[in-house]
């Protein structure tokens, strides 16, 4: 069963931001919109230069009103050492949520049971707490955070604009689409 439209479910999670411990739960997703990035883990290659990309685009995320949770199977004490000792990792203004017990990687899907890492799942929640977009793959493909920024504009705007869809490759400011029966096979 595929989570989009579905509710993030409760949680309550340590974290590590701004040099200190915080602890985040579904609740801090609600009323505004949220990006979920699951990493496997901390100390790993292709991790750091995801966080990094991330930091990189923090302040595009902030201006639509958007927060950004990094998640990795490890502890929020790792993850605290993992962000003094990496240079792209200590750019991350955002929480580094620690999963541990595989709580929310289980909720999220994106558990690998026999090896206890979550795979490379990007999420986008909406201010009520709906999953709107979902993206899971291999663990040896970093993702590009533009896309994310991307999808994040497109999923703000078709939530204002009843009716209407962002086609391919739409950026915000782009035409969209307002689908009709006089549209079927003439696009």
């Amino acid at each position: 069963m595929s989570l989009i439209n579905t509710q993030v479910q409760p949680f309550k999670a340590q974290a590590f931001k701004d040099g200190k411990f915080i602890t985040v739960t579904d609740a801090d997703l609600k009323g505004k919109w949220s990006v979920i990035i699951f990493m496997p883990a901390a100390f790993t290659f292709n991790c750091p230069t995801e966080i990094e990309d991330a930091a990189e685009h923090y302040a595009e995320f902030q201006k639509a009103g958007a927060e950004v949770y990094v998640v990795t199977t490890d502890t929020h004490f790792s993850h605290k050492v993992w962000h003094e000792t990496s240079q792209a990792v200590g750019k991350a203004k955002f929480a580094l949520v620690g999963d541990p017990t595989h709580a929310l990687s289980k909720a999220f899907d994106v558990l690998i049971p026999e090896e206890g890492l979550a795979l490379r799942g990007t999420f986008i929640i909406n201010p009520e707490g709906t999953i709107k977009t979902m993206e899971v793959h291999d663990n040896a493909i970093a993702r590009d955070v533009t896309e994310t920024v991307r999808k994040l504009q497109a999923a703000q705007y078709v939530a204002s604009h009843d009716g209407e869809v962002c086609p391919a490759k739409w950026k915000e400011g782009q035409k969209t689409i307002k689908p009709s029966i006089e549209l079927v096979g003439k696009i």
